[in-house]
């Protein structure tokens, strides 16, 4: 296809910084998020760009899988890891947990845990929550994904700056082996920023299939987190930088076959 002026522009851009925001190109444009979302849909069409949550990668990036799909993906996994780190929260005490099928995984774990408060920007968390007498759920404001149930933007980054809790359990889309955590949103990047510099531990939960892929945002290092829980044994190298980092590492390898 032949692009236009406009079209190049938003490729060179993405090419350059790895992701490009429909709201930033507009404005830069001076032009309708209709027509940016256009451009990006032409650009994906071609082959040139990967659409994203608002917005798009540049190709070389991977483009994150589906909600349902990730739901399904390593259930037994998830499940271990989430036993792992429930075991690791004690009753009465407050937490943050964020977006992730893994961190609704936690949810589930923590359905007997008494008297603890649970801040989320993740509807189906606190819909898993709702059975748990014990648990106090507030729920962060923002603009809602009908994707996944979660909520993102500067107001959600707001809410979370509200609080200091014990313990905040993230997720990540990507955890490359220089030991960053990285996403494809970064509304969502921001607001999991926003959830570790508002509690006193954290802890990632993360299956060993986040190894390996790649995303274009940065959330954080795993220096900055305490513990990490995954289904499989990290890279001796990430492992070894991990011992220098201070940073726990959990094996939570799901049972075999019986």
């Amino acid at each position: 296809m032949a692009l236009n002026i406009r079209q190049n522009n938003i490729l060179d851009i993405a090419r350059a910084e790895g992701r490009v925001l429909v709201e930033d190109l507009a404005q830069r444009f001076d032009v309708t998020l209709q027509t940016i979302r256009r451009d990006l849909g032409d650009l994906a069409e071609a082959g040139l760009l990967d659409r994203v949550h608002g917005g798009a990668v540049a190709r070389t990036g991977v483009a994150n899988i589906g909600y349902e799909q990730r739901r399904r993906m390593n259930e037994a996994g998830k499940a271990a890891i989430a036993r792992a780190c429930a075991a690791a929260i004690p009753d009465n005490s407050s937490l943050i947990l964020n977006l992730g099928t893994t961190t609704e995984a936690v949810a589930r774990e923590l359905l007997h845990h008494r008297n603890i408060t649970v801040v989320t920007n993740n509807m189906n968390v606190a819909n898993i929550l709702l059975a748990n007498p014990g648990c106090e759920i507030m729920v962060a404001g923002g603009a809602l994904r009908r994707s996944d149930g979660g909520l993102v933007g500067e107001l959600t980054t707001r809410f979370f700056e509200q609080f200091k809790v014990d313990f905040a359990v993230i997720g990540t889309s990507v955890l490359d082996l220089e030991g960053d955590l990285l996403d494809f949103d970064l509304a969502e990047v921001r607001v999991s920023q926003a959830i570790l510099g508002q509690a006193r531990r954290a802890f990632l939960v993360t299956d060993a299939s986040k190894l390996g892929r790649s995303a274009p945002a940065r959330i954080a290092s795993l220096a900055q987190i305490d513990t990490v829980f995954i289904d499989r044994p990290l890279p001796a190298p990430l492992a070894s930088a991990c011992e220098g980092w201070g940073t726990r590492v959990v094996v939570a390898e799901p049972p075999g076959p019986a």
